[in-house]
């Protein structure tokens, strides 16, 4: 029989239509370590068909090396990629993995079991609708397990499949199976996961898990891959008020001028009222741009270019809302922390944070407590370690559009970004915005910084100096004060002891306390410097971050970083005041250059080695270099 060219273009236009408009389920796997989730995934593609003959045959070569030959395959090595991996037998880093069947498509994403490696599971969990969480049939709820049942809950994941696998090895006990459920749901309840369903499975021989087995005839429920393709998974963000975060303004010429963007939730078409935050300016809706062509509508993860009705002082960071209910906008919040960072967290220590397409810089002001996932009890804290969860309120340097994350996982979502390495530090949920933060407002003032110059017949600026504990800084700054007093310059000189006296005196020299130092300081020098100042400030302020900081909050043309750099051996024999004596036996913990680090600048505007530069040529070489900046004459 002949079959024609057109018939089987027919078939194959058909087969892409059908497969192009299933629906998409993304979920997780995770659990404690060798439960069995790298399995369970290799199982799902090998099942489905999704395992090519070269992969086939790798496979049967690398399941003889692990040691399961004569045993069948080993389904994990499908998704343990890293040799690290491979080698201990758990998984590290999140892998990610596509699959389908007749009725939906799927993205699962594998995550780490080891507490260690929590941080990576809530990057896997943070855009998923459904949390796979498996248990050893015969160890039955683990730490682990509930610290990633906690985790799901605080995502807000709302679809939850317990499965009790290796279920093959206690011989499909059904005791064991109502145990553990048992077990679990009493958890569960405790942090709203009360929606789960129980699956009894072994991932290894494929027990329940794309049709019920044999060797379970006391379960009627579904098998997984039944459950998986057929769960009613809530559009929340189809069902949610319209927003789209500005990502671009498009401006290819004078005639055309768009906004581009990923609508995170709900819909939008011509015509509709919207709302621009944080200005709160409205417009209208004009066309809805596509590289296809304009649409009628467009709807939650549609990536498209909205131009308005109006012209609109719109910015990237902006976001577009429908125009009577629109998120709120702070600047200070509540939220739940996960931190991420291999260093603690430290309160007052500026860092960016990247809230839907905005760039801010946030500080956790109070640690409010941790939560023990294990018990769920609330422990009081001023910092949090790696993979602790913490509320927190949190400050941001301008107000920004936002939403509760129990209500837009995008609008309500955030990570903090180290400022020097770049690396991510903690994700994080907003509760709710704090009320102070609407009742504070700038006062307007009739005498600014720029009449306070006129009057001082100077320019204003902060020579902030920096180095180890009896390196001389107060020395030099004491001296260059003295200069430029009889140069008829208005300033004051701040001292770390001096201001320990009155302003700092209920700080110590731990390093939370040394950052919330630091940042008072800022604050008095910035205020200061607006009043006309040229501020002398002699901290030893060991750490770059806060230098950073300072630098950005007072400004580059005020800001003057002058590096006293003295070896430890000669500051230590120095020892004016003894300290180095007190840290050596013991006396004075926490003692910068001794038991706590110090951080030299990497490009400080002023460098004085003290083994080659006297006091006074220190002093004069920074009245110089104030003449040549312009801040004296």
């Amino acid at each position: 029989m002949t079959v024609s060219s057109d018939l089987i273009a027919d078939d194959i236009e058909a087969y892409l239509e059908r497969h192009a408009n299933k629906s998409m389920l993304r979920f997780i796997t995770c659990g404690s370590v060798d439960d069995g989730k790298s399995t369970l995934i290799g199982r799902l593609l090998y099942e489905s068909k999704l395992v090519f003959d070269d992969q086939l045959t790798a496979l049967e070569a690398d399941s003889r090396k692990s040691g399961t030959q004569g045993e069948g395959l080993d389904f994990a090595l499908l998704v343990d990629g890293l040799a690290a991996e491979r080698e201990q037998g758990i998984t590290i880093d999140v892998a990610y993995r596509y699959f389908t069947t007749e009725r939906r498509k799927f993205v699962v994403a594998d995550t780490p079991g080891h507490e260690q490696y929590t941080r990576n599971m809530v990057t896997g969990a943070s855009t998923v609708d459904l949390a796979v969480i498996l248990v050893d049939s015969r160890k039955g709820i683990l730490t682990q397990t509930r610290r990633h049942s906690y985790l799901v809950s605080l995502l807000g994941i709302k679809h939850v499949v317990l499965a009790v696998n290796k279920l093959d090895l206690v011989d499909y006990s059904q005791e064991v199976f109502d145990a553990i459920t048992a077990d679990y749901a009493e958890f569960a309840h405790e942090i709203g996961l009360d929606g789960f369903v129980a699956i009894p499975l072994s991932a290894y021989m494929g027990d329940n898990l794309t049709e019920r087995s044999a060797n379970t005839p006391w379960y009627s429920g579904p098998s997984l891959i039944e459950h998986l393709e057929s769960v009613d998974i809530d559009d929340a963000a189809a069902a949610a008020p319209f927003r789209m975060p500005v990502q671009w303004v498009n401006r290819p010429d004078l005639d055309f001028r768009g906004f581009s963007g990923q609508i995170v939730s709900g819909t939008v078409s011509p015509g509709d009222p919207i709302r621009v935050l944080p200005s709160g300016k409205t417009s209208t809706v004009e066309r809805i741009v596509t590289m296809g062509g304009d649409l009628d509508v467009a709807g939650a993860g549609r990536s498209v270019t909205i131009t308005l009705a109006d012209e609109i002082d719109i910015s990237r960071g902006d976001v577009l809302s429908i125009a009577d209910n629109p998120p709120a906008v702070a600047d200070q919040f509540e939220a739940c922390i996960v931190w991420m960072g291999e260093a603690p967290m430290l309160p007052e220590r500026p860092f960016l944070c990247q809230i839907g397409t905005v760039t801010v810089t946030a500080r956790i002001t109070k640690p409010k407590h941790k939560i023990n996932v294990n018990t769920l009890e609330k422990t009081a804290t001023t910092t949090l370690a790696l993979n602790e969860i913490g509320v927190c309120n949190l400050s941001f340097d301008r107000p920004v559009p936002f939403d509760p994350y129990v209500g837009n996982r995008d609008t309500g979502s955030f990570i903090l970004i180290d400022r020097l390495t770049n690396g991510t530090v903690g994700a994080g949920m907003i509760t709710h915005s704090l009320r102070r933060s609407d009742n504070i407002h700038w006062q307007s003032v009739d005498v600014d910084e720029a009449a306070h110059t006129r009057l001082k017949g100077h320019q204003p600026a902060v020579l902030w100096f920096t180095g180890l504990s009896g390196s001389g800084k107060s020395t030099i700054a004491n001296d260059v004060e003295r200069q430029l007093h009889a140069l008829g310059a208005h300033t004051y000189l701040l001292d770390g002891d001096n201001v320990r006296h009155g302003l700092n005196r209920d700080l110590g020299f731990t390093a939370a306390d040394r950052v919330e130092n630091i940042r008072r300081v800022t604050e008095v020098t910035r205020l200061m410097a607006d009043a006309g100042l040229i501020v002398l400030a002699s901290f030893i302020s060991p750490f770059e971050a806060e230098r950073h900081a300072a630098r950005e909050l007072i400004g580059e043309d005020q800001f003057v970083e002058i590096f006293v750099d003295t070896a430890l051996a000669v500051a230590e024999e120095r020892d004016p005041k003894g300290l180095y004596k007190k840290a050596r036996r013991g006396e004075l913990v926490n003692f910068t250059g001794i038991d706590s680090p110090y951080e030299p600048p990497q490009n400080p505007d002023i460098h004085i080695d003290t083994s080659v530069t006297t006091t006074e040529d220190a002093a004069i070489a920074i009245i110089d270099y104030l003449r040549a900046r312009g801040t004296i004459s």
